[in-house]
């Protein structure tokens, strides 16, 4: 599941330069988004064509994100390197920029880079991609970090209680609850770039097996106790999330994915809550309250690290 774009179109504008751009490029996003930035005394209407509009033809909308294209507000149709001299001339601060590039014969030469550019494009994309956040709120970029940190280790968690547990309702609860978990990190690494991922992933795996199978040794109550302790630090971590998404539809696909894994969550901890039969001993009590500070301790350096 992948985020909203951060950037969308803007109302239409008879007066207003239109420019077409591919939400879906990390390159194109990270550049729009300058010049967004730089438009709020100039009318510029920004329309995504990255995601199809039944009012726009498909083989137009795949022109338009092969190459960059504006629209002129009495409705001439520019591309490549004519259009960014184009918007160069409307936005504040950038029109010195399209008066050089509008001189006799440099418009040809601008053609002739961006198609260059073209050439190199999609593999600077895939590169880019491995990197990219600009479509992540970048208040949450630790948190996201530390999902996806934390569902790597949810998955092990459970790969470590089916490696020892040999009673069949705790491996009957593992084999459910590990595909669940499996999809969260599925979901979670498909919004969250490989290269910004924690660089502690493998000490997470050991940690997280070793928390599934040493409970697993002592018996299904304390399995299901240390699932509970930690659900209930996740299910605190996501609605965190949560409050800080709030109001903020652009990104709401983003919403909805964390509200999903937090509802998940919840469910594991109360079927965790009700098999495990509390109240609980002295003893595991305190394994409860080292298992839930680990996964504090966890979520820190993920953030960080």
């Amino acid at each position: 599941m992948n985020s909203t774009p951060v950037l969308t179109a803007t109302p239409p504008d008879c007066n207003a330069l239109t420019v077409m751009f591919d939400g879906a490029c990390p390159l194109c996003r990270r550049e729009v988004s300058l010049y967004q930035g730089l438009t709020s005394l100039q009318p510029v209407m920004w329309k995504d064509v990255s995601v199809r509009d039944a009012s726009v033809d498909e083989a137009q909308r795949l022109n338009y994100m092969s190459r960059f294209h504006v629209r002129l507000p009495g409705g001439e149709l520019r591309s490549g390197g004519a259009a960014f001299v184009a918007l160069w001339l409307t936005l504040p601060g950038w029109r010195w920029l399209g008066r050089m590039a509008n001189l006799p014969g440099v418009t040809p030469l601008l053609e002739r880079a961006y198609s260059g550019f073209l050439r190199y494009r999609p593999l600077l994309q895939r590169l880019l991609a491995h990197w990219d956040t600009s479509h992540l709120p970048p208040d949450l970029i630790g948190d996201l970090r530390s999902d996806h940190a934390g569902e790597t280790g949810a998955v092990w968690i459970y790969r470590g209680i089916l490696a020892v547990a040999r009673d069949q309702g705790v491996r009957e609860f593992a084999h459910r609850h590990v595909e669940t978990e499996e999809r969260h990190l599925r979901e979670i690494s498909a919004v969250f770039p490989a290269l910004r991922r924690s660089w502690l992933l493998v000490p997470w795996r050991l940690a997280a097996w070793i928390t599934g199978a040493v409970p697993a040794l002592l018996g299904p109550r304390t399995v299901f106790a240390t699932i509970a302790a930690v659900e209930t630090f996740v299910d605190q971590h996501y609605q965190y999330q949560l409050d800080k998404l709030a109001g903020r539809p652009q990104y709401q696909s983003l919403y909805s994915l964390l509200e999903a894994c937090q509802g998940d969550k919840r469910h594991h901890r109360d079927e965790a809550l009700t098999l495990a039969q509390l109240p609980n001993g002295w003893l595991l009590a305190t394994w409860c309250r080292l298992v839930g500070q680990g996964s504090a301790v966890a979520e820190w350096l993920a953030r960080r690290i």
